[in-house]
């Protein structure tokens, strides 16, 4: 009997299954008539361009990630396919947001950086600077998962939690003890450490500009783990420069994985690669929903993730 066909987008580290034969997509080449499903990595572009030539068989796009900003979702449901993701990243990614807020505080990569260029000795026997983490204010702009995930971990130090987001959510300030705030700017008026978990949106889209830097309470923190278009990089080096923020962590970049010249220049910054959910661990989870939901689709159940 044949099996329904599912292409990637790219060689991806899918194990062989027997509800379906995967195939790799050729650059440049159509899909193969008869294809069913679609399934791509969060950071393959899936336009409206791509979509439009799907062959009419094809009905599900199955995203390997939780932000579906590069899916074009209006384009697909125009054709009437759906389109999945695999929201199983939470915990690795409040993870790496906690590691972010404690090194660019606490001057993690500088002071690595002292040490491995031999400037620790007599005449340095000190590493001086970095600020406090326990007992700081901690904004939190988006409310969803990870950034609920990141107000409990700020629990154990001790830090009070304030949060922005579209949709108040008084259950999540019951479970986590944080505190709403009606907009972006009076949180971040009152915050200590800033961390963005907001979705990339045409409305989120240069979130955190100029102007609402210059709402920053003088020499906060800014972290960011949810996607680089939400920062303006050149206004955080200016920032920085200024001495509106203290530190920066920062996660995920406008123009991947180009950053901007101004940030890695700077002492003051941790940069890492768009790493929020690369553990072992949570890739395999990504890739066992991914596939869960191409066999939901398939064996025609409920899917699991279904976001259009």
């Amino acid at each position: 009997m044949t099996r329904p066909i599912v292409v990637a987008s790219r060689a991806l580290p899918i194990p062989e299954h027997p509800a379906f034969e995967l195939r790799t997509q050729t650059p440049g080449q159509a899909l193969p008539e008869g294809a069913r499903v679609y399934l791509c990595a969060a950071i393959d572009p899936v336009s409206a361009a791509l979509i439009e030539q799907f062959p009419d068989s094809l009905k599900l796009i199955s995203n390997i990630g939780v932000g579906m900003d590069n899916v074009d979702l209006a384009a697909a449901s125009s054709r009437g396919i759906a389109v999945t993701n695999t929201p199983v990243v939470t915990e690795d990614t409040a993870d790496l947001t906690f590691a972010l807020i404690l090194a660019a505080c606490r001057q993690v990569g500088a002071a690595e950086r002292f040490v491995r260029d031999g400037q620790w000795g007599a005449d340095h026997p000190i590493y001086a600077g970095g600020s406090r983490v326990h007992g700081k204010t901690l904004g939190i702009i988006g409310f969803g998962s990870i950034g609920q995930a990141v107000a409990r971990r700020a629990s154990g130090f001790q830090m009070p939690v304030l949060y922005s987001s579209r949709t108040r959510r008084p259950d999540a300030e019951v479970s986590t003890g944080a505190h709403w705030l009606p907009s972006v700017e009076a949180l971040v008026e009152k915050a200590d450490i800033v961390s963005v978990h907001a979705p990339l949106t045409p409305e989120t889209q240069g979130l955190i500009d100029g102007a609402t830097l210059r709402c920053f309470k003088r020499g906060a923190v800014l972290v960011n783990t949810s996607r680089g278009a939400l920062v303006d990089e050149m206004a955080v080096a200016e920032a920085l420069e200024n001495g509106t923020l203290a530190a920066a962590g920062l996660d995920v970049f406008e123009r991947e994985p180009e950053i901007h010249a101004a940030l890695m220049a700077r002492n003051d910054v941790v940069l890492t690669p768009h790493m929020g959910s690369a553990t072992n661990e949570c890739r395999v989870d990504m890739v066992d929903r991914a596939v869960a939901n191409v066999v939901a689709y398939l064996s025609e159940e409920e899917l699991v993730d279904r976001v259009n």
